[in-house]
């Protein structure tokens, strides 16, 4: 059997910065560190660093006085940001830069008076923050039928973000339908869209030509690797989401000759390592190969609370 791993795949930038954020908040003040939500939709991820001292809680209120605090790497309402500060509470933001400058650019849109637009999916902690953000709520649309039953106080002043984790290709044709309904609508440039999210998803549109079988490692609650999933089931290649090796069911690999591999944004490389260890448990020959793709080189600074003292003062 061949298996040949996307490319690109695993964390993104927005992920590894917030991984590090926490990692060296630990090493710099010591544990405990607390994490309002989740730092990441990872399981694998949230379990390592809660053996490493970090705490995850729900709510600020859970948080000790005084104690650090960690926002997570999908963002927080300005009445969370606000009960941190009116507490007092040193934070550290990890929400991802590309996350910051959604809500920046729906807070610029709200100050032109314009109401505002939201694309993305209800419950998710991303657009929770981004609501939050905007003193007026959003509209949130999910779908184009959604769009249909919009009501507007002015038609002529609107505006549209996108969750993040959502590519070019899951959102074009709800901004289609948007601009269609209210031609005079503003929006973001479509590059200001996720890099990640539109990167993996092109990555497994090309496997899915190569493999008879696609397994995408992520948690359940990630949306981005959801999305992969249910890409790899439309291109017609029978697609599963699995949290680890040892989801995979030995009776998915049946008359499969080449399997194809790729992991969510949110998902660390050690678990791609331990997939195809496994599946050399249920094969005495296995072919391992990476798919040509991008080399994604993105980078984002640290805040300056978990920077060395030298590189604060420079």
């Amino acid at each position: 059997m061949k298996a040949i791993l996307a490319q690109p795949r695993g964390f993104c930038a927005g992920v590894e910065r917030a991984i590090e954020i926490v990692e060296r908040a630990l090493a710099i003040y010591g544990a405990p560190v607390y994490v309002r939500h989740e730092i990441v939709h990872n399981k694998y991820v949230v379990e390592d660093l809660r053996a490493k001292g970090a705490v995850f809680v729900d709510e600020v209120t859970e948080i000790p006085d005084g104690a650090i605090t960690v926002f997570s790497a999908h963002g927080v309402s300005e009445k969370v940001e606000n009960e941190a500060r009116l507490r007092e509470l040193p934070v550290i933001d990890a929400t991802c830069p590309l996350v910051s400058k959604v809500h920046k650019e729906a807070q610029r849109y709200e100050e032109e008076g314009r109401e505002i637009v939201l694309i993305g999916h209800d419950g998710h902690p991303e657009v929770e923050g981004t609501s939050g953000r905007v003193r007026n709520g959003v509209h949130l649309v999910s779908t184009v039928e959604d769009v249909a039953a919009l009501r507007v106080k002015d038609p002529e002043q609107l505006a549209y973000v996108t969750q993040t984790t959502l590519s070019v290709d899951d959102t074009r044709g709800i901004i289609d339908a948007l601009v269609a309904r209210f031609p005079a609508i503003k929006g973001p440039d479509l590059r200001d869209i996720c890099y990640a999210t539109q990167n993996r998803q092109n990555a497994v549109r090309l496997l899915a030509d190569e493999v008879d079988l696609l397994l995408v490692i992520g948690s359940s609650n990630s949306s981005n690797s959801n999305r992969l999933r249910d890409l790899g089931n439309e291109m017609g290649v029978p697609s599963y989401l699995i949290s680890g090796a040892d989801d995979i069911q030995p009776d998915w690999l049946r008359d499969v000759k080449t399997l194809g591999i790729t992991a969510g944004a949110s998902a660390p490389e050690i678990l791609v390592k331990q997939v195809v260890a496994k599946l050399l448990s249920f094969t005495d020959r296995l072919e391992v190969s990476s798919f040509n793709g991008i080399m994604e080189r993105t980078r984002f600074k640290l805040p300056k609370e978990v920077l060395p003292v030298e590189s604060v003062a420079s």
